[in-house]
């Protein structure tokens, strides 16, 4: 049964209240916050994409973030699969994370 357009609302804030559970561990901000997540998309099975970054190619974390990212999503109610792509294009810069970001690291005045 498709999900309807409330159902998928539900599930993409739901989404991103997980993914603000997920820390890059060199920034003490989250990774939505910081603007790693480029686009969450959700079809109407509850099949999920996520497309991320990481803030540097060689982050010490490329491995084990994506891999907490797509269990994060997935434990998400009405949440069928979860297919995460890592892009560096865009490459990430600050001026991609939130205004509350920068006010946490002292980077907005």
């Amino acid at each position: 049964m498709a999900l309807t357009d409330e159902q998928i609302a539900s599930i993409g804030e739901e989404i991103i209240l997980a993914l603000k559970t997920v820390y890059d561990p060199e920034i003490p901000v989250d990774i939505y916050e910081l603007g790693l997540i480029y686009d969450v998309q959700i079809s109407d099975a509850g099949d999920v994409k996520v497309i991320m970054t990481l803030t540097t190619p060689n982050c010490p974390v490329a491995e084990s973030l994506p891999a907490e990212v797509r269990e994060k999503v997935q434990g998400v109610d009405g949440v069928q699969s979860v297919d995460l792509e890592l892009t560096f294009e865009p490459a990430w810069n600050k001026d991609m994370m939130s205004e509350e970001a920068k006010f946490e690291l002292g980077i907005l005045f």
